[in-house]
């Protein structure tokens, strides 16, 4: 059953966003993630424009967070002060990504900037993500235990000014590098439409040595924020959010996301490392590929804009 998208413009097949919706709800349940770095990608791959598929996934993503945050916040798993400092790093990261994104747009790059940070993204943290897969696994077939860092190790970054104590996380450590994994985190956000939680919650735990008890918690309120915020901008500035494209999603994304959390349950950490390193390098190299194939038309004719 076909409808029409209002601001993406193109007529889809209904069952085949629901099913998209479940196919990355189930990877998000399974692997603990937000999933945007899977359903932009997917969206574009079936013809709609990238613009689009990113302001309407942040949309997607936004609502997604906000259970999962809300069942953190009733545990007492979230670290507020940690929050804090990382918002005002992601609110800034945010208004710098949308404003590129407009910047892009309005000069004709942004399908290929989008196409080209997807590839280095994804293969990067995908290929790692598989390197550290396949080292565990040959670590564990060899009888050897992994070497644990402790969460209350110090490094250099630990060595900054301008401290902060965050009581919750037990840690004392400079606003700085907070602050810029905050923009980092906001600005390829607001860019690829992807919550980030995937870089964020190594980020905080192998360079900041937050505990894991709170890491989650606070990374989803950092997407949830980040992510209703680059909604917003992106629908004033930009008229690019399909509302109609976001709910379909959500829906499918609540029934994937319930079976893909059993799933998880039954399949060992070293599987479910290696399994999403995989999907991430395949969505990366697929991207790629896209690129380097030739069109089969050369030229193309857009009408211009008043003014133009």
């Amino acid at each position: 059953m076909q409808i029409f998208l209002p601001i993406a413009d193109i007529p889809v097949n209904i069952f085949l966003i629901l099913a998209m919706g479940m196919a990355v709800g189930f990877v998000s349940g399974m692997f603990g993630i937000g999933g945007g770095f899977l359903l932009t990608p997917l969206l574009i791959f079936i013809g709609i424009s990238p613009a689009v598929a990113v302001a309407s996934v942040a949309g997607h993503i936004a609502a997604s967070s906000f259970s999962g945050a809300l069942s953190y916040w009733r545990r007492r798993a979230i670290d507020p002060a940690l929050a804090l400092v990382l918002l005002i790093g992601g609110m800034l990261g945010t208004i710098a990504g949308v404003s590129l994104f407009t910047l892009l747009r309005s000069y004709g790059q942004l399908d290929l900037t989008i196409a080209l940070s997807y590839v280095v993204l994804l293969s990067g943290v995908g290929g790692a993500m598989l390197w550290e897969s396949i080292g565990a696994f040959v670590r564990a077939r060899r009888g050897e235990q992994p070497t644990l860092r402790r969460p209350g190790a110090h490094n250099w970054v630990h060595g900054l000014p301008l401290k902060l104590r965050f009581k919750k996380s037990k840690i004392y450590l400079s606003i700085f590098p907070v602050i810029a994994i905050g923009i980092f985190i906001g600005f390829v956000g607001a860019v690829l439409g992807i919550g980030g939680g995937f870089i964020l919650v190594p980020l905080l735990i192998y360079v900041l040595r937050v505990p894991t008890s709170t890491v989650i918690g606070t990374s989803m309120v950092l997407t949830l924020v980040t992510m209703t915020f680059a909604t917003l901008l992106h629908a004033v500035t930009n008229h690019l959010v399909d509302a109609v494209l976001a709910l379909i999603l959500m829906v499918g994304g609540v029934i994937g996301a319930q079976f893909g959390a059993r799933a998880g349950q039954r399949i060992s950490s070293e599987q479910l490392r290696l399994l999403l390193g995989l999907l991430i390098l395949a969505v990366g190299v697929r991207f790629a590929v896209e690129l380097t194939i030739r069109p089969t038309e050369l030229f193309t004719i857009r009408a211009l804009e008043p003014g133009a």
